[in-house]
């Protein structure tokens, strides 16, 4: 974490309130959605990975691998300034910076961050490397290996979150930021990918459920269209 200044291309109206570099993609609605969760003030900024705004030498800065999202908290820690991107970093630090949405007893903690590891290591990854093949490159390619191979792995984790949600109404008890990191890509595949049918999503009926109860929360819905092109 490292304080910063302002990136010109996206100069800050609102200076004194969080600023949020993203794009409505399942990695970037996590931060908009946990920001309208927690009822912080923020300010948007569009980054249209379609046009390689992220490899932007001032966005580089603050966002070195030149992904999204991205966040500069004015008011952070001993009152600086400070930049952080990697979605699973700032979802822990908005919940540390709120108290919301993240437990402060260890056990507790750990196992919420346990899960949020889950995502950021296995949901995102395959999910992502499923809709490349599925959606863009299906029928492009010699072999279906990729397709399958990625397939296969989306509906074993779809089957670990279904067992997982058993007779939960939530990943981890209560409502948190793992539940806000995991359904924008349980959503991706359904709606953006239109894979519902081809995952036989309808049969992961817990899944389906929670993902139904998270959607519907004003604060998802209105976050997740955040930075829309």
């Amino acid at each position: 974490m490292s304080e910063v200044s302002f990136p010109s291309r996206w100069a800050p109206t609102k200076p004194d309130v969080i600023q949020l570099y993203s794009m409505a993609t399942p990695n970037g609605q996590k931060i908009s959605i946990a920001l309208e969760e927690m009822g912080l003030s923020y300010e948007p900024h569009l980054i249209n990975i379609l046009e390689d705004d992220q490899q932007d030498p001032e966005y580089i800065v603050f966002s070195p691998n030149g992904k999204i999202p991205a966040i500069i908290d004015p008011i952070g820690p001993e009152g600086k300034r400070v930049a952080l991107c990697e979605s699973a970093a700032i979802l822990i630090y908005l919940a540390d910076k709120t108290g919301q949405l993240l437990p402060q007893n260890y056990l507790d903690r750990m196992e919420h961050i346990q899960w949020l590891t889950f995502q950021i290591g296995h949901i995102g990854p395959f999910f992502g490397q499923f809709g490349h093949f599925y959606k863009f490159m299906r029928g492009k390619l010699q072999d279906d290996y990729p397709l399958e191979r990625y397939t296969k792995e989306v509906k074993k984790l779809l089957g670990v979150l279904d067992k997982r949600l058993n007779g939960r109404k939530f990943i981890v008890d209560d409502y948190s930021i793992v539940d806000i990191s995991m359904v924008p890509w349980v959503n991706c595949c359904a709606e953006f990918y239109d894979a519902w049918e081809y995952l036989d999503m309808g049969s992961y009926k817990n899944v389906e459920d929670w993902r139904k109860r998270v959607s519907e929360r004003p604060a998802f819905v209105k976050g997740k269209d955040v930075c829309s092109l």
